[in-house]
C-alpha cells in the first residue's frame, strides 16, 4: 500500500504522532537501515540508505517494498486499520488499541509504521511483553536481527514465571481457532532470529523452550520442523531423528490448521534416511506455503551434502520475491547471502 493509496490512514497516523510530539517514519525518505553481518561471532552491523519507498533491504543487498496484495484483500485491511487507528486516537495510550494498530499495519506490508506503533507501546507500557514480542517479529521481517533478540530476550524476561496466553489471531484461519500463545511467539520469532545470524546454540535452546509451550497441535510441529533444522546443522543428527520420531504426526495431522507445510515437512523428515533423496511434492515459490516448504526441502538438501539442488531451490525462493516477509524467504535469502550471491 503505498502512501498516495491510503492517504487518510497516513494522515491520521501523522496527526497521532505529532500530538504526541513524535516524527512519523516518511516512506517517502531516506533513511539508515542496518544490514546484519551474518558471519556467526563478529557480531558487526553495516549501515545502508533504505531506498525510497522501501520496507528493508535484503541480506543480499535488495530493496523490498510492500507487497502487492489483491484489492479485495488490500480494501479488506485498509477498513480494518481505520478502526484500529480510530479505537487508538479514542485511547491513545491503550495497550490493545496501539497492538491492533500495529499489527493493522503490518498487515498491509507497512513494516517500519508497524515498528513504530509497537514502540510507542514500549514507551507507555515497558512492562508489557507484548510490544517487544511483536516488535521483534518484525524487526526479523525488516532484517534488523540484533533488535529482534534484544526485544524478544526483554519478552522473555517479562513473562518468565507468569502464565502463558492464548494470542488472539489478527487474521483468523478457518476455523477460527486461535493455534498460538504469546511465550510460543517470543520463543519461536527468538529462535528463529538466532538461527538467521547462525547463531545455532542459541536458536536450539530457544527451540527448546519454545516446545515447552506448544500447545496446539500447528504450534508443535511448527517447533519441531525448525529445531529439527537446527540441530541438523549443529551435527546433532540422532537428536534431531528422536525429535521427530518422538512425535505421532499422523495423531497430530487432524487438527493441524496453519501449518500444513511444515508438518509436510517433518513426515519428509520421518519418511527418508539419512542422506537419501526422499519423495519431493512440487511446490510454487511464490506462495507462502511453496516458500515455506521449498525452504525445508532446500535445507534437507543442504545437511545432506546437496549444494546444488539447495541453491537452486534457495535462488527460486528468494526470485519469486513475492513472500519476501515469510520466514521462509528471509531463511533462503541469509543462506544465499552465507554461500556467496551472484
Amino acid at each position: 500500500m503505498s502512501r498516495g493509496q491510503a492517504g487518510p490512514i497516513f494522515l491520521a497516523l501523522g496527526g497521532f504522532l505529532a500530538a504526541l510530539g513524535l516524527g512519523c517514519g516518511d516512506g517517502g525518505t531516506e533513511r539508515d537501515a542496518p544490514i546484519p553481518d551474518l558471519t556467526p561471532g563478529e557480531g558487526e552491523v553495516a549501515a545502508a540508505p533504505l531506498p525510497e519507498g522501501a520496507q528493508a533491504v535484503s541480506f543480499l543487498g535488495e530493496p523490498l517494498h510492500p507487497p502487492e496484495l489483491p484489492d479485495e484483500v488490500k480494501t479488506s485491511r485498509e477498513t480494518e486499520l481505520e478502526a484500529a487507528l480510530a479505537d487508538l486516537e479514542r485511547d491513545p495510550e491503550g495497550a490493545e488499541p496501539l497492538i491492533w494498530a500495529g499489527r493493522r499495519y503490518a498487515y498491509l506490508g507497512e513494516y517500519r509504521q508497524a515498528i513504530q506503533i509497537f514502540s510507542l507501546g514500549t514507551d507507555f507500557h515497558p512492562e508489557d511483553a507484548r510490544f517487544y514480542r511483536h516488535r521483534g517479529h518484525r524487526y526479523i521481517t525488516v532484517r534488523e536481527l540484533d533488535g529482534a533478540i534484544a526485544d524478544l530476550r526483554r519478552a522473555a524476561e517479562l513473562v518468565e514465571g507468569v502464565p502463558d496466553e492464548v494470542e488472539p489471531d489478527g487474521q483468523p484461519n478457518p476455523r477460527g481457532v486461535p493455534t498460538s500463545t504469546l511465550q510460543f511467539n517470543i520463543w519461536y520469532h527468538l529462535g528463529l532470529a538466532h538461527y538467521l545470524k547462525g547463531e545455532l546454540e542459541a536458536a536450539a535452546e530457544a527451540y527448546r523452550r519454545c516446545m515447552e509451550v506448544s500447545e496446539h497441535p500447528d504450534s508443535r510441529v511448527a517447533t519441531a520442523h525448525w529445531w529439527y533444522m537446527t540441530l541438523r546443522r549443529l551435527g546433532r543428527d540422532q537428536e534431531a531423528r528422536d525429535l521427530v520420531a518422538g512425535m505421532d504426526l499422523e495423531a497430530l495431522a487432524p487438527e493441524v490448521i496453519e501449518s500444513g507445510a511444515y508438518l509436510d515437512l517433518l513426515r519428509l523428515y520421518a519418511g527418508s534416511g539419512e542422506g537419501a533423496q526422499g519423495v519431493v511434492p512440487a511446490f510454487e515459490p511464490a506462495t507462502l506455503e511453496g516458500a515455506t516448504f521449498g525452504y525445508g526441502v532446500g535445507n534437507f538438501h543442504l545437511y545432506n551434502g546437496r549444494t546444488d539442488q539447495a541453491r537452486e531451490i534457495f535462488e527460486g525462493i528468494v526470485g519469486a520475491r513475492d513472500q519476501w516477509a515469510s520466514f521462509g524467504y528471509i531463511a533462503a535469502e541469509a543462506d544465499l547471502a552465507r554461500m556467496g550471491w551472484r
